[in-house]
């Protein structure tokens, strides 16, 4: 098929570029001295009509967080209308994700008591479209609905007519007993991903770097669930049925590695791949998994913007637009909270994807 199928489109989202921050700026946001530094920093960028809506509402980290992410899901949207026809499945399906951190927020609300305006906050969506396409299938009229909801059962209910509610309800009876809500948010995971690759289907023959960043991603989550597992003392055989299929790193390996008997040797089975051996001494010296989740997220994010630029005429340089507006939403929501926090600077440009 032509590379002419996906010319609009990547001209387009040249333009729309100017919406994402420069490396420089970003590090300018992680280099204020406060929160109050930052608002001013934003209001000669593309966020600055966001944060004066958010403004109006909200203030201090709370406005910050709902101006980003209606600015993430304003131009995450913009991508999605941009796509052409073939790779207008494999986008939503990428954007889907959104509904399941929003889903779990609102489980999580419902389950443990909080009220709506503690977790509308992190609702990801613009607020201020009423309906149509959101950061994934769900509305913010959806979202808001759900939240609406009295119980966690209710939610559910709600949620079987976008698609979710079957998956859920497998693992109801478990959530009510342990209040646990890791084997619902594994098979969501489970459903997306799988969702996701079947999606990206060859249509000019190049997809396959959406693919391989897909899998990429998978491998990610896997070792941070045994990494995890191995640090709170899971068994190895309730921690090997937790793996996602569809990675490049086969289940059997994750494993056969759950039964190694330290992090240490979790981080010597992988190898080098990973970047996990840099990261091992601040696990030692913290007692925290967190510099190996960085770690592999600026790998994974590297690794992944590299070859996607390879291939810009293609479905992987709509993926290469998104990568990037998802990173600076999470970049940016690092820098927020290292403020609240009293986050050392040196500490924080260790964590940020964009320093790498």
């Amino acid at each position: 098929m032509s590379e002419t199928t996906y010319a609009p489109s990547m001209g387009r989202l040249k333009a729309l570029s100017g919406l994402l921050l420069p490396k420089e700026t970003i590090l300018s946001f992680a280099a204020a001295k406060d929160l109050d530094e930052i608002g001013k920093l934003m209001e000669g960028t593309p966020y600055s009509g966001d944060l004066t809506r958010a403004l109006e509402i909200y203030k201090d980290s709370e406005a910050l967080e709902v101006c980003i992410n209606r600015h993430f899901v304003t131009i995450t949207r913009l991508a999605y209308q941009v796509a052409p026809f073939a790779g207008r499945a494999p986008v939503a399906a990428y954007l889907r994700w959104w509904d399941i951190e929003n889903i779990l927020a609102i489980l999580a609300a419902k389950a443990y008591g909080r009220i709506l305006s503690e977790t509308d906050t992190f609702i990801v969506s613009d607020r201020k479209t009423p309906t149509g396409f959101s950061a994934g299938v769900l509305t913010i009229d959806d979202l808001r609905s759900l939240l609406s909801q009295t119980s966690v059962d209710a939610v559910v209910q709600n949620l079987a007519r976008f698609g979710y509610g079957v998956t859920i309800m497998e693992h109801l009876g478990e959530f009510t007993k342990t209040q646990n809500l890791f084997p619902i948010s594994r098979a969501l995971e489970t459903q997306y991903y799988a969702d996701l690759l079947r999606s990206s289907v060859f249509f000019q023959g190049d997809e396959w770097v959406v693919r391989q960043f897909v899998a990429e991603e998978i491998d990610v989550k896997n070792i941070l669930t045994l990494l995890k597992g191995k640090d709170s003392g899971v068994k190895s055989e309730d921690l090997s049925g937790m793996f996602l299929p569809g990675g490049t790193l086969p289940v059997k390996q994750l494993q056969d590695l759950s039964q190694s008997r330290s992090i240490d040797e979790v981080v010597s089975g992988l190898g080098g791949e990973y970047g996990l051996a840099e990261a091992l001494p601040l696990y030692r010296e913290g007692a925290t998994l967190v510099p190996f989740e960085f770690a592999l997220q600026r790998r994974h994010a590297a690794r992944s913007q590299d070859r996607m630029r390879i291939f810009p005429l293609s479905l992987a340089g709509i993926f290469h637009f998104l990568l990037r507006a998802r990173n600076e939403r999470e970049d940016l929501r690092k820098i927020i909270y290292a403020k609240v926090y009293g986050i050392s600077s040196e500490k924080l440009s260790r964590e940020l994807i964009t320093a790498a």
